[in-house]
Order: structure tokens, then sequence, then C-alpha cells
């Protein structure tokens, strides 16, 4: 008889360890705001690192499964640039460089697809605190030109990496580049005066550096199967 006893013991040991790796909810829904920094790339600067200004991002995440989920968020900033910086002769600025200073507004709509199961590990067998992303969507860009203004399509393209800090809580940091159709977000269409055509031909497009921390909430039913 005592010599059952630790069998008997090690046996439930093994049958309470999968329950207790998965006795934490999945949650479907995540809601957050970051900070980051962004620039304009276009006529007047293809540089990543000039001319960067503040910007803020605020999200919402559907959560799909742990290596899926669509993310709305809307987003605000400055572009700032000027044709004296660019390293390109254009007539029209010969004598005085153009300069400008947009405000810029989007929401986008985006797929994330992550590299390995999200999840604190308790929740999805396998999940790890913290992966690598990518990105892709659709979106609206607005841009405030100081008396006029331009709306256009954009295509954002990223990458990134999250970090679940608690059960809840979600850091992550991402950047991307978002393909506007618009050549105006410098406020300035075609200064080469030459014709182009194409989705993507003689377009601006700007990128972000942002820090995000979430809320994640709605869990799963905890009586249904897990997956």
């Amino acid at each position: 008889m005592m010599r059952t006893l630790p069998l008997v013991f090690m046996m439930a040991m093994g049958f309470a360890a999968p329950l207790r790796a998965q006795d934490d909810p999945e949650y479907r829904m995540e809601i957050g705001a970051g900070v980051g920094v962004a620039g304009y790339l276009g006529d007047f600067n293809g540089s990543l690192v000039k001319n960067l200004q503040p910007c803020a991002t605020a999200l919402g995440r559907y959560v799909i499964d742990p290596y899926m989920a669509l993310k709305l968020n809307v987003a605000c900033g400055k572009m700032k640039g000027s044709s004296a910086n660019a390293g390109t002769y254009y007539p029209d600025f010969a004598n005085a460089p153009y300069t400008f200073a947009n405000t810029l507004y989007e929401m986008c709509l985006t797929y994330e697809y992550n590299f390995w199961p999200y999840g604190t590990g308790r929740d999805y067998r396998g999940a790890k605190r913290i992966t690598p992303f990518v990105f892709a969507g659709i979106g609206t860009t607005y841009v405030d030109q100081a008396g006029k203004s331009e709306m256009a399509m954009n295509v954002p393209l990223g990458f990134g990496v999250k970090y679940k800090v608690a059960r809840r809580l979600n850091v992550g940091v991402e950047w991307g580049v978002h393909f506007a159709q618009t050549d105006r977000i410098d406020g300035v269409k075609d200064p080469y005066h030459v014709v182009s055509g194409g989705l993507f031909k003689n377009t601006d497009c700007y990128h972000a550096l942002t820090i995000t921390v979430s809320y994640s909430f709605m869990p799963k039913c905890t009586t249904c199967n897990k997956e």
C-alpha cells in the first residue's frame, strides 16, 4: 500500500499539470493607445531619419486566435519637409525653397500574423509571452494643409514585436510604411512636371515607429473546447 501511494500521487500530478497549463482565459478583444515618431517620404525627403515628428495612435484589436488578429487604429501626426534639403533641383522653387508642415490623420484596418502563438502559456498550449509579427492592411489618410485638405487611400505594411506583461496587459513596438495614393501629402503635385501612371507611381508615403500599450478583455467561453 505504501509503495502505491507515491505512484498514485505522481499520476495525479501528471493529469493536473496540463489543466494548470491552460487555466488562464483567452481574450478576444484589446483596446489601447500608443506614441511614437513619424516621417514623410516623398519628393522633398527620401530619408527615414530626417524631419521625424511626434505621433499618437488609439487602437482596438480583435484576436482571431493566438496567431492572428485584426487591428483598427486611428492616428495623427505632423509631416514636415523642405525642397532646400531634398538634394534635387526644382525649377519652381529655385528662388524660394518650398517648406511645409502639415497635420496628418489616418484610420487603418490591418491583419496581423504572429510568428509564434501569443499568450501567457497558461491560456493556449505552447503560447509565448513575446512574439514578432507582420501586418498589412488598408486605410484612409487625411492631410490638413493650411486652408486646403487632401484625402486618399493608403496601404500600410510593417512588422513589430508584442510582449504580454501580464494576463491582460500587452506592450508592443511596431514600424510600418504607409503607401498613400496621393502625391499631395507635401502639398505639391508632380514638382518634376513629369506625368506618370500606375497605382504606386509618383505618390507620397510616410512611416511611423510606435510603442503601444493595450488591455485585453472579453474572455472566450470557458466551457467551450480549447483550441
